[in-house]
């Protein structure tokens, strides 16, 4: 048993520190190495955790250069740069903490995992929906028969007016060039979950969805090429201008969503350059983006239980909301507080599940980023890969549904799987 670990940090932006953070906090963890090509970034996580300036890299390549540093390394690069720096570094012998999705591609996934099965090394991928205290409480009453067999699912994931607008018309994940489809780079996360609540394998998807909202021909008259030179911009909902300066004096929303994007200053002055020069001053209808903005996900699991997957940019930013149908009741969920509606007795028991902070990625996922970090720290520790439930053949079946979901939606048809990967 390992009873100190140390990991390095590759992507030091706002995954990367928030996973270093949550992974010292456990008394069992030292991070003794980062790689981030932003001085800022590399510097202000760096400074944190005491790390020496020899540990210090402007480059992944430069810390694979070395001899292993660490026993584990975060990944928290953006989509498209997963594959090398995790090949190369599992093949140094390094446990590795995968932000999701795995990769863009099945082969891009596929060559990572078996690179982590040749080394004999750990692989979590960061699904922390999984480890919350919401799907621990959901996943126990349904162990426990309170509503009979699962039938069927009705899940929502809420993005968010202004957070699609940040991050998937202005931001990093706009384009699939870029990045990956936005149903990979957003809710993964929820065909993941839903497939563990089904816990079957799923064998037919179907999918629709477009880019409705966001694109020149929907700019309303009077509308310019950045929120600040706008005629229209005091009644736009989406406002970069209103969006940006009021997350000023906000510990949390100067974090996220300003400077892990938008300035690294939290200075009007800062803001104000970024909405002058800055992609995050554009607007919305003027962006380079293709990201769909809805989209509806159909799947069929063995045995014919079926679940439905909304995900929608016109929402407030919100938890997830689930309804799962079984054949002697009903759980209504927000992520807080689940409804059990038992048909024998005619009852319904509301359930506080203490869920704490909340659903975003700036409050830590309702504590799915916590519960993650905690068991990834735990697997090493005691030497012990069980302790982790996103291993990376669960992440591959999940991922499956996703590009089949994607073939499904461009295709116009309903996609057959083959089975899940063992």
């Amino acid at each position: 048993m390992n009873q100190s670990v140390t990991i390095a940090i590759v992507g030091a932006g706002n995954r990367g520190r928030q996973y270093a953070h949550l992974a010292a906090q456990t008394g069992k963890v030292r991070i003794v190495a980062v790689a981030d090509p932003s001085p800022t970034c590399r510097e202000r996580l760096a400074r944190e955790h005491d790390i020496a300036e020899s540990d210090t890299f402007a480059d992944w390549r430069a810390l694979a250069d070395r001899p292993r540093l660490a026993d584990a390394v975060v990944i928290a690069t953006q989509d498209r740069d997963h594959v090398e720096p995790a090949v190369a570094l599992a093949e140094l012998g390094y446990h590795i903490l995968l932000e999701k999705p795995i990769a863009p591609t099945e082969e891009e996934s596929i060559r990572i995992i078996e690179a982590a099965e040749e080394a004999g090394v750990q692989l979590a991928v960061c699904h922390v929906l999984r480890y919350t205290p919401h799907t621990r409480r959901l996943r126990a009453l349904l162990d426990e028969g309170r509503i009979g067999e699962v039938v069927s699912v009705q899940h929502l994931e809420p993005i968010g007016w202004w957070h699609f607008a940040h991050s998937y018309v202005r931001g990093n994940w706009r384009s699939e060039d870029l990045s990956t489809s936005m149903l990979l780079a957003k809710a993964c996360h929820d065909v993941d979950w839903v497939q563990y609540i089904v816990d079957r394998p799923a064998v037919r998807v179907s999918s629709f969805g477009s880019l409705f909202h966001f694109r020149p021909e929907q700019a309303p008259p009077g509308a310019g090429k950045r929120c600040v030179d706008c005629a229209v911009e005091s009644t736009c909902p989406y406002s970069a201008a209103r969006l940006y300066r009021s997350c000023l004096g906000d510990p949390v929303r100067e974090r996220w969503p300003l400077m892990t994007a938008v300035t690294d200053t939290p200075t009007a002055e800062a803001v104000e350059l970024a909405l002058r020069e800055g992609p995050y001053g554009r607007c919305v209808y003027r962006c380079d983006n293709d990201a769909v903005d809805h989209q509806v996900v159909t799947i069929e699991y063995d045995g014919g239980v079926t679940a439905s997957l909304t995900v929608a940019a016109f929402t407030p930013m919100a938890d997830r909301k689930t309804r799962i149908l079984g054949t002697r009741g009903y759980l209504d969920s927000d992520g807080r507080i689940i409804q059990l509606h038992d048909f024998v007795t005619g009852t319904e028991e509301v359930i506080d599940v203490h869920a704490g902070a909340g659903a975003s990625a700036a409050h830590g996922h309702a504590g799915g980023d916590t519960g993650l970090v905690e068991a990834f720290v735990a697997s090493l520790v005691h030497a012990d890969p069980t302790l982790i439930k996103t291993g990376p053949r669960e992440s591959l079946n999940s991922h499956r549904v996703v590009w089949a979901a994607e073939r499904a939606r461009r295709e116009g048809i309903v996609v057959s799987l083959a089975g899940s990967l063992s």
